[in-house]
């Protein structure tokens, strides 16, 4: 699945300010009075109301929209939402849309609906930059949810995993926009919809209403709103034959949970944003750390880049890099408010080192991307936006920066229901009447669970459940420079090879090394002098600023820690399999790698891997983490069913099986990405 380009809505404001689409010829919404359209149409006849109120504590819902235009559909629903269901129930909407309209026209659009303010404005808060792919949201301290699919529905709900109780089918009339309209989309939504889904549409089309029911769903026809004689609306009657789906990527089926409690084990970035995110679910959580403190290893250096680098070409790891970047972005402007020591969104300036980098940035600048986004720079633009001199153009993400990686630990795990328990060396896991028990070296239980996340780095591989998961350990090591007279006009953070970030508490950051053959953390003179060497590449004028420090390079602080990978440089996210089981239930794929069998995995009943991150923790865990939680409660992943696949842990005994050992023992990487 590749990302297509898709370009913002073309607008024209008539009658009063409402917008309306130059692309389609066709409203928004209804010129009469567009917010209680959406509640006639959507709300009342999917419902909502007495099917809310009936929910039962904890329960979820999920909405599935063809079209999120202004987000007013949304918007009302959520109001909705929090008027009538249980307080610590969920609600997930999943929305497509082609051509999203900018922050500034949103902004201009929803002004119109001063009673959705409160709604309207937490919206805001995270809606920009939006590209291409998936873009994931956290509203109302997790209550709700919103995940975005930018682009053409055809294109990305088939690779929705989502189980959807009502579907919002709106959009441009079917006469202004046929393409939409289409069989391909009836039967894809009977194939997500639960056995109780409902359908609620504005048209009363022929050919919508026959799709429908071609598709499975009961429909009729009912009063329209305002001058609209009649609509749709309908439920599901008739289920879909399922199609074959590799079960070694299903969903396990979910055991009896005595309680909504998990234990997260690792305390660094990985384990403290899984815990948030499943105690802003209202999940019970009791995070392990080994260390009296959390983010003790990798996560705890004092300046981390928030650093997003991307292909023209979209494989799988830059269109994940690029939905994690931007969720973290969300989650930093939600969660922990810019100050000099905590974050800055002072902006990352990837400069282009060589033909080769100038071409890929080239490639990526064509591609439409917003300019809140990122920003093409030539040598004199990126040196006005730096505040020192360098010599090459580059590529400039105006919402990116630096943040310090422990302040963000402490703040995820700031949550009524998540308990920190310092200095517990896990290392056993048991499965013993329906709960997870961590054990010490000596055998004594330390804490217990129905449900377990690793979340220990390569040392996640030290539990039986976990041992055949090929993780490797790197070694990276940052130095700290103090401030000069030339280098404290550094606006932005530098990235070429390595990086340099703007000073905090008068000291920059430069790094960072990337060894196989080291696995302590005592920082070395070796190193301190090799990141010196990035220097040149990154800023001359701080190549000299910084040229006493080569004479005294034994004297300058650093700091060394363990970073961890994967053969195919994603981080492994999902259920875990028992290995043995797997290679014995799914043998028939060594001969015949063509084959489809249908037996389930052998899933070790609720235990889940977040880990293998890399240098990318800061961009990948917070969204990692959402896909944990996805996992673990049922609702809707917040990627694309190809991107699950590639970050699952069950990719690598499928290809060991397919391949052979050979083809998963972990290399080196070719080039060392910044922390």
């Amino acid at each position: 699945m590749s990302e297509s380009k898709s370009p913002a809505a073309e607008l024209d404001w008539i009658d009063g300010g409402q917008p309306f689409s130059t692309r389609f010829s066709d409203v928004y919404f209804s010129r009469d009075a567009g917010l209680d359209e959406t509640r006639h149409v959507f709300l009342q006849h999917n419902r909502l109301p007495e099917r809310w109120a009936q929910l039962t504590t904890g329960s979820r819902f999920c909405i599935a929209e063809t079209g999120f235009g202004t987000g007013l559909n949304f918007l009302a629903a959520w109001q909705l939402w929090d008027q009538v269901a249980p307080i610590d129930a969920q609600l997930h909407v999943v929305s497509t849309e082609k051509y999203p309209l900018t922050p500034q026209d949103l902004c201009k659009a929803l002004a119109l609906w001063p009673e959705l303010a409160t709604w309207t404005q937490q919206l805001l808060q995270q809606y920009r930059g939006l590209t291409p792919g998936w873009q994931h949201f956290s509203f109302a301290e997790g209550r709700v949810t919103l995940t975005l699919l930018i682009g053409d529905l055809f294109d990305t709900l088939p690779h929705l995993d989502a189980q959807v109780d009502a579907w919002f089918l709106d959009g441009f009339a079917p006469a202004k926009n046929p393409d939409m309209w289409q069989p391909a989309l009836f039967q894809r939504m009977a194939e997500l919809s639960t056995a109780q889904a409902t359908v609620a549409t504005f048209t009363s089309v022929g050919n919508v209403r026959r799709g429908l029911q071609a598709a499975g769903f009961s429909m009729r026809k009912v009063k329209g709103f305002g001058r609209k004689r009649e609509m749709l609306c309908g439920s599901l009657d008739s289920r879909p034959a399922d199609r074959w789906h590799a079960p070694w990527y299903a969903r396990p089926e979910q055991p009896a949970r005595a309680e909504r409690h998990a234990l997260v084990i690792g305390g660094g970035l990985a384990g403290c944003s899984t815990a948030h995110a499943l105690a802003r679910r209202g999940w019970r959580v009791t995070l392990l750390e080994r260390h009296n403190q959390l983010a003790q290893e990798a996560s705890g250096n004092p300046q981390g880049i928030l650093y997003a680098k991307l292909s023209p070409h979209h494989p799988p790891l830059s269109r994940f890099i690029q939905s994690s970047y931007q969720y973290s972005l969300r989650l930093l402007a939600r969660e922990l408010p810019p100050t000099a020591d905590n974050w800055q969104p002072c902006g990352v300036l990837q400069l282009a080192g060589s033909a080769k980098d100038a071409a890929r940035q080239a490639q990526l600048a064509a591609q439409g991307y917003p300019g809140d986004f990122l920003q093409a720079l030539d040598a004199d633009q990126a040196s006005a936006v730096a505040g020192v001199t360098v010599e090459h153009s580059g590529l400039f993400f105006p919402g990116a920066g630096w943040v310090n990686p422990p302040t963000l630990c402490r703040r995820l795990a700031e949550h009524p229901l998540i308990r920190i328990q310092p200095l517990a060396q896990a290392e056993q896991l048991e499965r013993t009447g329906g709960v997870w028990q961590v054990r010490s070296a000596s055998g004594e239980i330390i804490a217990a669970a129905p449900v377990a996340v690793i979340c220990c780095a390569h040392e996640s591989a030290r539990f039986q459940q976990s041992a055949h998961l090929p993780l490797k350990a790197i070694r990276g090591q940052i130095t700290h420079l103090p401030v000069t007279a030339q280098s404290q006009g550094l606006r932005t953070v530098l990235c070429a090879d390595g990086y340099i970030s703007p000073a905090r508490q008068g000291q920059h950051h430069l790094g960072a090394s990337f060894r196989f053959d080291r696995l302590d953390n005592h920082p070395s003179n070796e190193e301190n002098l090799s990141n010196l060497d990035l220097l040149p590449a990154l800023s001359k004028q701080l190549q000299d600023s910084f040229a006493a420090c080569r004479e005294r390079a034994t004297e300058l602080e650093a700091r060394a820690a363990l970073r961890c990978t994967s053969p195919d440089y994603l981080p492994l996210i999902g259920p875990l399999a028992e290995a043995s089981s797997f290679a014995e239930r799914y043998a028939v794929l060594n001969k015949d790698a063509s084959q489809q069998p249908t037996a389930p995995a052998p899933w070790h009943s609720d235990l889940f891997i977040n880990t293998a991150h890399g240098s990318r923790g800061l961009i990948s865990c917070p969204l990692g983490a959402e896909l944990v939680a996805a996992w673990i409660t049922g609702e809707p992943l917040p990627l694309p069913r190809d991107l699950s696949e590639a970050v699952h842990p069950n990719r690598f005994l499928l290809r060991t099986l397919i391949r052979g050992n050979r083809a998963d023992r972990p290399k080196a990487p070719s080039a060392t990405p910044p922390e």
